[in-house]
């Protein structure tokens, strides 16, 4: 009888314990440059964000930077990086003018470490 009433301690441990993840939107980002890269040929980079939230901004643009550099992305893909606290998934856009290249990213949506998923709501 008690292993009966352990494991059905045991079961409901697991069926409560879980983490829900919590889905809310936001509707006001931050925009800007963030990162600015000048390269010895003389080119320039320069990495943006769009609705970003402000705990990520300057991490992301960095990490936005390296997949860049690393990969040779499309533009207008969409691209999911990892931040120290979240996963940010966005769409990746490469504008190139002369010696100049900006690499804009626009937040589509923010997964939290703690379960809580932000994704960006245009009005």
């Amino acid at each position: 009888m008690s292993k009966y009433f352990l494991l059905l301690l045991l079961l409901a441990q697991f069926s409560f314990g879980q983490q829900k993840t919590k889905v809310a939107t936001y509707k006001y980002g931050y925009n800007g440059m963030e990162l600015i890269v000048k390269n010895n040929n003389g080119s320039m980079i320069v990495v943006s964000t769009f609705n970003s939230k402000k705990e990520l901004k300057e991490e992301i643009a960095r990490k936005i930077y390296q997949h860049y550099k690393e990969t040779n992305p499309i533009s207008g893909d969409t691209i999911k990086i990892k931040g120290d606290n979240a996963w940010v998934t966005g769409k990746f856009i490469i504008q190139q003018k002369g010696k100049l290249t900006t690499l804009n990213f626009y937040y589509e949506t923010v997964e939290w470490d703690s379960g809580l998923t932000e994704i960006y709501k245009n009005i």
